[in-house]
């Protein structure tokens, strides 16, 4: 039988420099989707039948803005 390793790794430096922007790309994304909630929560309702979703749907509506559709 036949088996292939995938797996990717690094070490050192270059691995720890790796997981830190990793960390930094997925911390600014959150401060990013903070943001966007924020900024969705203070729109009136009319501003919110604008845009086409409702007074329950803007963590969804951040989320998919930031993060892209959940698959």
């Amino acid at each position: 039988m036949a088996y292939a390793n995938t797996a990717q790794s690094t070490h050192g430096a270059a691995g720890f420099a790796a997981a830190i922007e990793v960390l930094t790309e997925r911390f600014n994304q959150y401060r990013l989707y903070r943001r966007t909630l924020a900024e969705l929560a203070e729109l009136s309702d009319r501003e919110r039948s604008d845009l086409g979703f409702s007074r329950q749907s803007p963590r969804a509506a951040a989320y998919e803005a930031v993060y892209g559709a959940r698959g």
